[in-house]
């Protein structure tokens, strides 16, 4: 239960005091899916710069220079490493031979310490499962399609992940769990956030005027967006998460589970009780899957 947000401001046609508000809104209105900690990262004169805090977006002044290309942001609801360890918190960031990158990660990976071992991957002090995708990145030394190919075939569980390179290109990969990206060419601008709600909400409060095209990101899609704008995309192999699923159904891990055990304290919330939430396991689906069944009203 966390979000993923940011931008590519390619066409340099927004002014920094929009993007700046734009960010502020959306950090804001990811707070749906995570208040426990809140960070952003972006390149400075060719340097990874990444600042996050143990505390709701609301109560975090994010800020980033002028003419600044692409952030990536992200808030979390935490499931793994207390957020009090700031080294716990998104984005995390990593270094190959020829680029520092910034990772963060929507989503649960459940074999981390498996592949440590599997494949002679140091440990650490940072207790997120998600930082085994940055050692992965860093193992296989690049930063790029294949790196991340390789990577998101690798891990198991569920996720989003965003990796922001030092020189401004933002790649997006996508499992199961949702994100949209919204494109404004008449700007040359990217926005991009875990939720249609999320996006809605904070470009409502900004108010940009000019017209956008959603760009489709489907289960398996990794997304490459330049610091020129021009996209490109390839894929991953996902077939083992439909296993994940089945086997996350299994009583004992369910139960075991902490992020299934936090749906189960939140869902009285949303006016749903636990035999629901544990029907909709029993069938497969996955916590990322409902949790927006209880933040859809609809649903």
């Amino acid at each position: 239960m966390c979000a993923v947000f940011g931008f590519m401001d390619y066409g340099r046609k927004t002014s920094a005091g929009i993007l700046k508000r734009l960010l502020r809104e959306l950090s804001v209105a990811a707070e749906t899916r995570g208040i426990d900690a809140t960070g952003i990262s972006y390149v400075s004169n060719g340097n990874i710069v990444t600042f996050k805090k143990a505390l709701p977006a609301h109560k975090v002044k994010l800020y980033f220079p002028k003419g600044t290309r692409a952030v990536t942001g992200h808030t979390r609801f935490t499931t793994q490493g207390s957020e009090n360890m700031n080294y716990n918190n998104h984005p995390f960031t990593g270094k190959t031979a020829e680029h520092a990158f910034a990772l963060a990660h929507n989503g649960v990976l459940y074999n981390d310490q498996e592949l440590r071992k599997s494949m002679n991957i140091p440990d650490t002090v940072i207790q997120t499962d998600s930082y085994i995708a940055v050692q992965l990145l860093e193992k296989e030394n690049k930063v790029d399609m294949i790196s991340i190919k390789n990577m998101s075939e690798s891990v198991d569980g569920n996720f989003v992940f965003t990796v922001l390179r030092d020189d401004n290109t933002l790649f997006i990969a996508r499992d199961n769990n949702p994100v949209t990206l919204l494109h404004y060419p008449e700007l040359g601008l990217y926005v991009y956030a875990s939720t249609n709600e999320i996006l809605t909400t904070a470009l409502r409060a900004v108010k940009l005027k000019s017209v956008y095209e959603e760009i489709r990101i489907h289960d398996g899609d990794i997304i490459c967006i330049d610091s020129n704008g021009k996209l490109s995309s390839g894929a991953f192999d996902n077939h083992h998460y439909s296993s994940f699923s089945r086997w996350f159904s299994h009583e004992k891990y369910r139960y075991d589970n902490d992020y299934a055990e936090d749906l189960f304290m939140i869902c009285g919330c949303y006016g749903v009780n636990r035999e629901t939430i544990e029907e909709l396991l029993d069938l497969g689906y996955t916590c990322d899957e409902i949790e927006e069944m209880l933040l859809d009203g609809e649903l």
